[in-house]
């Protein structure tokens, strides 16, 4: 029993983390908790040294001294600002009248909207929320089919794990090694051919039944000609200086991500007080709200190094690499295999659970394989997309249900009676761009090219061939002995 026990301790290992988390136990303290037991256990074995953990103190330290982590307290301000400063409602309501005299108007806008705060603000929460509050009534009310109403909401607000400035990008290059700048250029066409790919469906659904997506009745259009214009500007202007902002120079190799991500919080403050929303109050709740998010990401992060540093001291990693390299079909079959278990696994885990639980494991593998880790990144980025809109577990569905009409209510604008929105109708709402998003996965696999395109990619060099040459030193030839082995003449 020991020697099974010690032989197959990492295997456990894993396995008693996946029990953990399926019994509802916080994931930062079921890392850090199977960590220590089983290293414990592993000490027991004669499998590890008691000086093991005397590196943790190092690694802890290393986490709270990483630069590139504060873009995510830099970010969640700022997006948190932006939502309570009304961007996201004004920016629905000016393009939901410009898109509205089109079938599907309303979800175009939406999706629109889902793009543009996905890359001002970078968190779903804030996106699917404020949109249902605000577009969904309307929908509603003008007689959307309640299935496409809610996941079209739902999976627009998701663009923002994928679109830059995502957390989830943040994390996964530094789980990786690589640039949060590459994995923002690298990520940003996948992310506007996944918002291209929502469009379509929504067109199509058009096409096959106009009913579903009606457009605008004329007495819901209060803004047209050059107010409309206007109203365009003033919204749009904004929201893409500060993209610019944040983006831009990050692009440009002005600033970095962590750099870009300061002068996004001071532009949503900018942007509050030009509006005149900011007060004590509003400030005080973003402030809350981004100490909590960055503490459960540095919990996490700190309990996952406590348990990689003991899966990896019992061999966990090579486990892992000879358990995928010896799948059939080398990078294809090792691409296949993975995808199709993040997707099973975000049935149960969110994206910030998977980047640090399953991409240390995955990550050495792949290099080993020679696949660019960026491109790695960003195919896993997508798929755990998927887990904001997983029935019946999604967070994009729990978010939208909190303020979907649970009940029937008399419409304020019309005064009729509108019917709620069940759960059955958001979670069949959802699969649609499920589907969506696993064909962006197959594209991304077939088509790597719509990665590579966003990065500036030098040729490698090979360090076995390097010659260095230097030339002759005038009147030092005469002076210079033979080489080696030769007979002086």
């Amino acid at each position: 029993m020991i020697a099974f026990l010690a032989h197959n301790l990492a295997p456990i290992m894993f396995a008693a983390l996946v029990v953990f988390l399926l019994l509802g136990y916080p994931v930062a303290f079921a890392l850090a908790a199977n960590g220590i037991v089983f290293g414990l256990i592993g000490f027991e074995l004669g499998l590890l040294q008691p000086a093991l953990f005397q590196a943790l103190p190092e690694r802890v330290f290393g986490i709270m001294s990483n630069d590139t982590l504060l873009a995510i307290p830099f970010f969640t301000f700022m997006g948190l600002i932006l939502e309570r400063s009304g961007m996201a409602e004004d920016l629905l309501d000016t393009i939901g009248q410009l898109f509205g005299p089109m079938r599907g108007g309303l979800a175009y806008a939406v999706i629109f909207v889902g793009a543009l705060l996905a890359a001002t603000t970078g968190v779903v929460a804030a996106s699917v929320i404020s949109m249902g509050l605000i577009s969904l009534p309307i929908m509603l009310r003008y007689g959307y089919d309640r299935a496409l109403a809610s996941g079209v909401i739902a999976a627009s607000g998701t663009l923002a794990q994928i679109i830059p400035p995502s957390l989830v990008l943040i994390v996964m290059a530094d789980q990786l090694g690589r640039s949060v700048g590459d994995m923002y250029a690298g990520a940003l066409v996948p992310g506007l051919v996944l918002t291209g790919l929502y469009v379509g469906y929504v067109f199509l659904r058009t096409m096959v039944n106009p009913s579903s997506a009606p457009a605008l009745p004329l007495e819901a259009r209060s803004l047209r000609g050059w107010k409309l214009v206007g109203r365009v500007l003033f919204s749009l202007v904004p929201p893409l200086v500060l993209i610019f902002l944040v983006l831009g120079t990050i692009f440009l190799g002005i600033a970095t991500p962590t750099e870009g991500g300061a002068m996004g919080a001071a532009g949503a403050l900018i942007l509050a007080l030009m509006n005149r929303r900011l007060d004590f109050a509003l400030l005080r709740q973003a402030m809350d709200q981004t100490a909590k998010l960055t503490s459960f990401v540095i919990f996490i992060l700190v309990g996952a190094t406590v348990f990689g540093l003991v899966f990896r001291g019992v061999n966990g990693d090579i486990w892992v690499e000879e358990l995928l390299t010896a799948l059939p079909g080398g990078q294809i079959g090792f691409l296949i295999a993975v995808n199709i278990m993040v997707f099973l696994l975000a049935f149960f885990l969110d994206f910030f659970e998977l980047a640090f639980i399953i991409v240390p494991l995955l990550a050495p593998v792949a290099d080993k394989l020679g696949i660019d880790l960026i491109w790695f990144g960003v195919l896993l980025g997508v798929n755990m997309q998927t887990s904001f809109m997983h029935p019946p577990f999604g967070f994009s569905l729990f978010y939208l249900r909190s303020v979907a009409p649970a009940t029937d209510y008399l419409d304020k604008v019309t005064g009729k009676l509108t019917a709620r929105i069940t759960t059955g109708q958001i979670y069949w709402g959802a699969i649609p761009f499920v589907c969506i998003q696993l064909i962006m996965v197959a594209l991304i696999i077939l088509f790597p090219d719509l990665v590579f395109v966003g990065l500036d990619r030098a040729e490698p060099v090979d360090i076995q061939n390097i010659q260095i040459e230097m030339p002759p030193m005038p009147g030092l030839e005469d002076d210079m002995p033979p080489p080696f082995g030769q007979p002086d003449q």
